[in-house]
């Protein structure tokens, strides 16, 4: 079959690792599996990089920032900070790829901007890709699994899926079937003076909505659950404070209304569809006629035959269930990249999700994802930076005052230092916070930096001495300086028997 494949990098054959999608995601992983000595094939059906950024959003405009001015130089890693939307780079000319490609009207790029960036992120770092090769088919074989492609067949010990939440995804509701979904969404100009029901309050809802404000007579948004503004505000997995408009024009009695209700049925009419709804947090039904109904009801990641080779998923079979390293819960050896990853919840404390449906938040992930295939799989060893006792409780502060994976990700990733007798005290790097409180090991703190429900940001200690596990919330502080006299002296008096 390799013969008769087009010509290309990575042909069809044997690689220990294959990578499936060319989005961020996909390139990220591909990147640093790359930089760590793990030879693998990157296959894509699309015939150029940057994934869903090449057609989505709809209204051409991203919900997560790059500050082109920001308190740190470009190129610094702690610009990433600042810089939700390039990928990660070694060197310097691969970092902070995006800023220089914006126009500066906006620190929200724009969506060619945006795919401009992955472009240009993939010509310096010499990613290469197989274009055109779509994935059709996986099985298993005694060596792992064998992909059937359009190319012809890939055979590997572990494969990656980085295909994304690409698959317009919508709930069993009569008469839903005749609905457009957001993929389907005409030009703005076609809803002027109409009254448009959205079926959902989430990133796509929110973005219809806001887009749609300059021209729908009337916007109604409903979903069951009520839009958790006080965590929307402050979580990228769902609607960001720039789609809030369509809700504060709800509040102020604007005309546009914002419903926690449960869809029964539509209807559609000879020029118009019946909307029936009944309320959840306000009890009763009622109906509502509009001109146009759009399912702003999300997507689902397209798993293939997955399924049928044992791939458990959930939430209502939208995603794969994940262990904390974005591996298949039930069939080893299949992990996910990209914003897929949300599928491994983490911790989830006080209620908010993490950043890994968007690219400021799993590109770390697919950094550790990376290192932990290259660790587990193709046993490649990792320095571990050795510390003295006097240096423990700096590094670790220092780690969640200017760490951005911990920004990021906050309560999802920390920063871990291991004590053992053997190898004294060791900087293990950054892991996933889940798979730290789940797994015996030696006596060791991570570091990670929360968010709680009033909204203040904390750093947190999570000690393991003798096997058990304990939580230690130090101090906020106005100005985010983790690294005060009274944190110093609250970390030190944790550590006491360690440091």
């Amino acid at each position: 079959m390799a013969e008769l494949a087009p010509a290309g990098p990575y042909p069809p054959g044997d690689y220990p690792v294959v990578i499936v999608g060319s989005g961020p995601g996909g390139l990220q992983t591909s990147y640093h599996l790359s930089r760590f000595g793990v030879e693998h094939a990157l296959i894509s059906s699309d015939d150029a990089p940057g994934g869903m950024f090449r057609r989505f959003p709809i209204f051409q405009r991203l919900i997560t920032w790059t500050k082109l001015h920001a308190p740190v130089e470009r190129g610094d890693p702690a610009y990433e900070w600042f810089d939700w939307n390039s990928l990660l780079g070694e060197e310097p000319d691969h970092r902070s790829v995006l800023p220089g490609l914006m126009d500066g009207t906006s620190y929200f790029p724009s969506r060619p901007e945006m795919e401009a960036g992955l472009r240009s992120f993939v010509d310096r770092a010499g990613i290469d890709c197989r274009y055109g090769c779509e994935w059709l088919s996986t099985r298993r074989d005694d060596q792992g699994f064998v992909l059937g492609t359009s190319d012809g067949e890939y055979r590997c010990r572990v494969v990656v899926f980085a295909v994304g939440m690409a698959e317009p995804w919508k709930p069993s509701i009569p008469g839903l079937d005749d609905v457009p979904h957001y993929v389907e969404l005409k030009d703005a100009k076609h809803y002027a003076d109409k009254t448009v029901f959205l079926i959902g309050k989430r990133n796509s809802g929110f973005e219809l909505a806001d887009g749609l404000l300059p021209w729908a007579r009337q916007i109604v948004l409903a979903s069951p659950r009520p839009a958790r503004i006080s965590v929307l505000a402050r979580s990228t997995a769902a609607a960001r404070a720039r789609y809030l408009q369509p809700y504060e024009d709800h509040v102020l009695g604007g005309g546009n209304l914002v419903l926690d209700a449960t869809i029964e049925r539509v209807e559609r009419n000879s020029d118009a569809s019946t909307v029936h709804i009944r309320g959840t947090t306000r009890p009763g039904t009622m109906t509502i006629e509009a001109d146009a109904v759009i399912a702003a009801t999300g997507f689902s990641v397209p798993l293939g035959d997955l399924r049928d080779l044992g791939v458990v998923t959930f939430h209502q079979d939208r995603l794969p269930a994940q262990t904390p390293y974005w591996e298949s819960a039930s069939v080893p050896g299949i992990y996910f990249a990209g914003a897929i990853t949300q599928g491994s919840i983490g911790m989830k404390k006080y209620g908010i999700p993490s950043n890994s449906a968007a690219v400021h938040g799993f590109r770390y992930n697919a950094r550790l994802l990376a290192r932990h295939i290259a660790e587990k799989h193709m046993g490649v060893s990792f320095p571990r930076p050795t510390l003295k006792p006097e240096q423990v409780v700096d590094h670790l502060l220092g780690k969640a005052r200017r760490g951005p994976d911990l920004w990021n990700q906050r309560s999802y990733l920390a920063q871990v230092v291991e004590f053992s007798p053997d190898d004294g005290i060791t900087d293990a790097g950054c892991v996933p916070l889940a798979h730290f409180v789940d797994v015996t090991g030696p006596d060791a703190v991570a570091i990670t930096v929360e968010t709680d429900a009033d909204g203040d940001i904390h750093p947190a200690l999570y000690l393991r001495r003798s096997g058990t596990v304990s939580e230690h919330l130090l101090g906020s502080d106005p100005l985010h300086n983790f690294e005060s006299a009274a944190h110093r002296k609250a970390a030190t008096a944790l550590l006491t028997g360690l440091i």
